[in-house]
């Protein structure tokens, strides 16, 4: 019973906090052996707080907790190895990172592979990456733990591999279909992009401008009614 009751120096990051009652904080987490929980910081918001500083999203953490509903109480939180700081856009990429799993990830569901790509893509995030690779390799793996196979290299209809000079429609469930005679409430684009894809290279605009479009299509269909802030935000900067 006590193994349910309680857990221990948690690899984890916080996702989002939001003041409870008068000195607490409800913190939005996410563990590598557990998922995404919810945790309620007793006191975090005092000034001499042992945690005042330590509950930062993008620091590495190691969390400890205890309770079974669905809101448990930390009992203790400690950084865990070095911590990049992101700022400017790529600190509103992190941010929305954290919103996709906030939104997309069921709670207690543990995602260990996720969990290291999300600490890969921050270090990349944090070293100036290619933002627009990284962050099409992170909602690809996302997906895929999601159980949503994302299929780049054949064309479902015909079974056939896709060809770089082709071009396609990508319908939403199914997969890539030679433009053709294809559906047109797809994505259309070439099958370099697709192969591209497949390969994680996104070196070429086209690529890159059709992955986007590709990705925010499939992402909204998994989100349904729910919006995305932060996605917003980086299109509004982008547009100044």
């Amino acid at each position: 019973m006590s193994e349910k009751l309680r857990r221990d120096a948690q690899p984890a990051f916080v996702l989002h906090s939001y003041a409870y009652r008068e000195t607490s904080l409800i913190v939005e987490t996410y563990a590598r052996d557990h998922g995404r929980v919810a945790l309620v910081a007793r006191g975090a918001r005092r000034p001499k707080s042992a945690v005042r500083g330590v509950l930062l999203s993008f620091q590495p953490l190691l969390l400890s907790w205890s309770g079974r509903g669905e809101l448990r109480t930390l009992t203790r939180a400690e950084w865990r190895g070095a911590y990049c700081p992101l700022k400017g856009e790529a600190l509103i990429c992190g941010f929305y990172l954290n919103e996709l799993l906030l939104k997309l990830l069921p709670r207690d569901d543990p995602h260990e592979q996720l969990f290291q790509v999300y600490e890969e893509t921050l270090a990349a995030l944090a070293d100036d990456g290619e933002r627009p690779a990284v962050l099409r390799r992170f909602e690809m793996c996302l997906l895929r733990e999601l159980g949503y196979a994302v299929i780049l290299d054949r064309d479902v209809e015909r079974g056939e591999p896709v060809m770089r000079e082709e071009s396609y429609v990508y319908v939403v469930e199914r997969g890539p279909v030679g433009a053709a005679g294809a559906p047109r409430n797809g994505v259309e684009l070439s099958g370099q992009t697709l192969l591209d894809m497949q390969s994680g290279v996104f070196t070429s605009a086209a690529t890159q401008q059709e992955s986007k479009l590709l990705m925010r299509t499939l992402i909204n269909h998994c989100l349904g009614n729910q919006v995305l802030h932060t996605r917003q935000l980086l299109r509004d900067l982008q547009d100044l």
